[in-house]
């Protein structure tokens, strides 16, 4: 097995954290990357939650907490929006999708002027799971962010059977198995951590019962969890799930099949593959993926397997320590990749996710760089 100098672990988890907080904006907003075309200017939701859970989790306290609260801002900025949404899904008229919440927004919180595959569940659930497992680990009072947790609690209970985009913006016309576990977390935690109190917190814990029962129902095929309803493939975000969301318990024979579906579909050499039918800038592996990996077999017991995933990821970091959103060897479609090159240029390095993930994944492993030397 190919292992990391100490050196350059300890180098990359310094220079992930440094990443992490030093492009973070004023007002809390963590920026997707810094330079990459379609990315530059945007925060989201989703992403944004897993950074500030990972640096949380590194002892980054006043990095998460500024990012609760620009999400917190977000959220109330528009409330009416969210009560418009809640009022006419209560009254059997749904509004379109165009109407919905945006996976993304300016720093400022404004609402893109790009077109883009916006309307997103997950983010808001996982936003909900990340604020109250940060509220709990280092004892914040959780009602900092009570007005905002009520208006993505409504949101969810209101939308949560809509099919939507799925993590990798595609496929609207689906109902994904992420999608359905980030929500799930995220009404769980936001009522047992609370988040919501009183009534609210009791539709929110009986709503996440009702949208677990949903995913290990109906988004379950031989024994794994598959990409979305009425598929049998699998996706790379389905170890999320796992760990850290915990929808899924680790010790199940559900979590088994998950991982070993995964593993055996979608990991090349401690690379792992978004799904089979990935073309994006060719199809490449992605390291946050090894890490969501790595964490689901740290959670499942299986040490050895979560460090080797996690030295993957670690390798994928270029000269001057940035980690990138995927990379190019063992391509699941080449040909697509110049495509991708010549419409937004270069892979996005940094990733501030990539950077999140392998800090989160060397946290869990309580890593110093000693356990992975050469």
């Amino acid at each position: 097995m190919t292992t990391t100098p100490r050196v350059a672990l300890d180098a990359l988890l310094d220079r992930s954290r440094t990443v992490i907080t030093s492009l973070q904006e004023p007002n809390g907003a963590y920026p997707a990357s810094p330079s990459f075309s379609a990315y530059r200017g945007y925060c989201w939701f989703r992403d944004g939650s897993f950074i500030a859970d990972s640096a949380s989790a590194a002892g980054e306290v006043a990095s998460a907490s500024a990012f609760h609260d620009w999400c917190a801002m977000v959220l109330t900025r528009y409330a009416d929006r969210i009560r418009d949404i809640v009022e006419a899904a209560d009254a059997g008229t749904p509004l379109p999708d165009e109407q919905m919440l945006p996976a993304r927004f300016t720093f400022d919180g404004a609402l893109g002027l790009d077109d883009w595959w916006d309307f997103q569940l997950d983010g808001y659930g996982t936003w909900l799971w990340a604020a109250a497992t940060h509220s709990e680990r280092h004892g914040i009072d959780p009602a900092r962010w009570a007005d905002a947790a009520a208006l993505a609690v409504d949101y969810l209970l209101s939308s949560w059977e809509r099919p939507c985009y799925d993590w990798w913006e595609e496929h609207d016309e689906a109902v994904h198995g992420s999608t359905l576990g980030c929500i799930a977390a995220g009404l769980r935690e936001a009522a047992e951590s609370g988040l919501v109190t009183g009534e609210r917190a009791e539709r929110a814990r009986a709503g996440a019962a009702e949208v677990r029962a949903r995913l290990t129902r109906d988004a379950v095929v031989d024994g794994h969890l598959v990409k979305w309803i009425g598929s049998d493939a699998v996706d790379g975000s389905l170890s999320a799930l796992i760990a850290p969301l915990g929808v899924i318990d680790a010790s199940s024979a559900l979590a088994a099949g998950t991982l070993h579906a995964v593993s055996e579909q979608l990991e090349v050499d401690g690379g792992v593959y978004r799904f089979r039918a990935d073309t994006f800038f060719g199809g490449g592996r992605w390291p946050l993926l090894s890490c969501f990996l790595g964490l689901a077999y740290a959670a499942a017991g299986e040490r050895d397997e979560a460090q080797r995933l996690l030295e993957w990821a670690a390798c994928t970091a270029t000269d001057t320590g940035m980690l990138p959103e995927q990379v190019a060897g063992y391509l699941l479609a080449p040909e697509y990749r110049e495509e991708w090159l010549e419409r937004w240029g270069p892979v996005a390095t940094p990733l501030l996710w990539s950077h999140a993930m392998v800090l989160r994944l060397a946290t869990e492993l309580g890593v110093d760089g000693t356990e992975l030397a050469a």
